[in-house]
């Protein structure tokens, strides 16, 4: 390795450990916060209603606001390229031009709010559901404001990261968790026990509540990245109207694009959603939320450590003659994918019912949500490599430019994603939904990598997939390992509703499946995760 490969690798194993521990801290609120509402409202009207009502205003702030969305994007493509005093105007600019837009698209959703629910959660309309139907309504007007929010956070993350600051873009977001659990504390103090009740007046305060928490969250993480953002020298809270700058062509060039293309993706969770609503239970939504929040908590957490320091450097590697370097940097991208992904998924199918009941079975939270939301998380479990994998290819089209082409694979996901919901929800139910999502991300990996080879002139894919093969059979064997440890554990255990007794046995079989992981994988020798390791714990001893 030569002693700028060196470097490089340094400074993404530093700026890795920054994000890894900021997002760590942030996705353990998340997922206390989720604890938090699942123990207050199970999943009864509130917490269902949420689920539904969530769907739009957390569609924006993922797909526009994420560390890794569209804007966030756009905006370190473009500000890496350029010198620091070029980049305030441009952001103010920017900031304008997106929250006009973003300001009449929150005033339609205050008033198009019944209509919005109506057409993606059609099946709320069906007698019993009615009271979900009238929360998630009210919930969608209250948590409105945040696609305005959404838009202004994107671009703050995106010029945070530019200059260097990784902590506060990847922590703030532990603001909205805070906010849900000081609102639902609040509320249980005034109603005590009847937080949880399916009554309806009881149900629609508890669902206002939610949403407003949710709501002053949002605003305190932009305002928090406002006034970081000024202090860096990156442009303030103010108009600016310099629409036609080159800077600003540029910046919408990508972002328009990649927007429509994360758009895409994130419509298949409304049709998740549409054919959620069908079936004659409630709670459905709400379990599919619970499902995915254990997946999103550790995923976002890794994808946030190999994606953000990976894309400025996809960025500056988009010349012609540095597409060599480019491509070691995709195949870095996709082995950490998998080395971090695939054993991962294999212990959340081997483990998914302890770990669902670890979580969230208390308070409001019966056995038999833990077995619907375990169902799910094991359908979750078998695309995490997809999911990741997927996002690393993307990021490689957005450094060189090219937005329109992950938007025109998302359209055609869209359809895919339809046609695999309404094929595998008769069969499996539930878990059938999340199994066309895993579906659709496998397709957009292959597609990616097709379009990508023709691209930069050949890329070395079956080379590439030789050691993802082995990294798949290892966490097979992992997840096989985890599971007979349960298994075998379980035969003796005379304490199966403790709660203590089954976090000892899943911390135990979680860490044999890791360490027989983690055996053949040494074993395979292969270089990115082994100076990624290396690296990260000289981080990690240096601290």
């Amino acid at each position: 390795m030569t002693k700028q490969q060196e470097n490089k690798s340094r400074s993404l194993a530093g700026i890795a450990g920054i994000i890894a521990a900021a997002t760590f801290i942030s996705k353990i609120f998340g997922l206390v916060r989720q604890q938090v509402i699942t123990a207050a409202f199970g999943l009864g009207p509130a917490a269902d209603a949420f689920s539904y009502a969530y769907t739009i205003p957390g569609f924006l702030l993922i797909l526009l606001g994420g560390i890794n969305g569209p804007f966030y994007s756009a905006v370190v493509s473009v500000l890496s390229k350029r010198k620091k005093e070029e980049a305030a105007p441009l952001v103010e600019t920017i900031t304008t031009l997106v929250g006009g837009v973003l300001l009449f698209v929150t005033i339609g959703i205050v008033l198009l709010a019944p209509m919005l629910v109506d057409i993606f959660s059609p099946g709320l309309k069906a007698p019993g559901k009615e009271v979900v139907r009238l929360i998630t309504i009210d919930q969608l007007q209250i948590m409105a404001p945040m696609a305005l929010l959404a838009g202004l956070i994107g671009i703050g993350f995106g010029v945070l990261n530019a200059a260097n600051q990784y902590w506060l873009p990847s922590v703030s977001p532990l603001l909205s968790s805070v906010t849900v659990i000081v609102g639902i504390s609040a509320l249980y103090l005034v109603v005590g026990n009847n937080i949880g009740s399916t009554e309806p007046g009881y149900a629609k305060l508890g669902g206002m509540v939610l949403a407003g928490s949710v709501l002053a969250g949002a605003i305190l993480q932009w305002l928090l990245q406002v006034i970081a953002q000024a202090k860096s020298g990156m442009g303030r809270f103010r108009l600016r109207f310099d629409f036609k700058s080159e800077g600003v062509r540029e910046t919408l060039k990508i972002m328009l694009p990649a927007t429509f293309s994360s758009g895409m993706l994130q419509i298949n969770l409304y049709t998740d959603l549409y054919f959620a609503s069908q079936i004659p239970v409630i709670g459905v939504a709400a379990a599919l939320s619970n499902a995915g929040l254990l997946v999103q908590t550790p995923l976002g957490i890794i994808s946030n450590v190999i994606l953000v320091p990976l894309l400025p450097m996809f960025s500056r590697l988009a010349a012609p003659e540095n597409w060599s370097e480019l491509k070691l940097r995709i195949r870095q991208g996709l082995i950490l994918s998998a080395f971090t992904m695939l054993p991962l998924g294999a212990l959340m199918i081997a483990l998914s019912t302890p770990i669902v009941r670890i979580v969230y079975e208390r308070g409001a939270f019966k056995s038999t949500d833990s077995a619907l939301v375990a169902s799910l998380l094991i359908a979750n479990g078998v695309g995490m490599f997809a999911y990741l994998g997927r996002d690393v290819l993307v990021r490689v089209f957005y450094a060189l430019g090219d937005g329109a082409t992950p938007f025109r694979i998302s359209m055609i996901n869209i359809v895919l994603n339809a046609v695999l919901d309404y094929l595998l929800i008769k069969p499996f139910g539930a878990p059938g939904l999340v199994l066309a999502t895993v579906g659709v991300n496998c397709s957009s990996v292959l597609m990616l990598l097709f379009l990508l080879n023709g691209r930069l002139n050949g890329l070395p894919i079956l080379e590439w997939s030789l050691p993802i093969l082995g990294l798949t059979a290892a966490s097979f064997a992992g997840g096989i390992s985890s599971f007979a440890t349960l298994q075998l554990m379980e035969r003796f255990s005379v304490g199966k509703e403790n709660l203590l007794l089954l976090l000892i046995e899943l911390s135990i079989a979680g860490l044999v499946g890791l360490t027989v992981f983690g055996t053949i994988a040494a074993v395979m020798r292969i270089p990115e995760i082994n100076s990624f390791v290396v690296k990260m714990r000289q981080r990690i001893l240096k601290r």
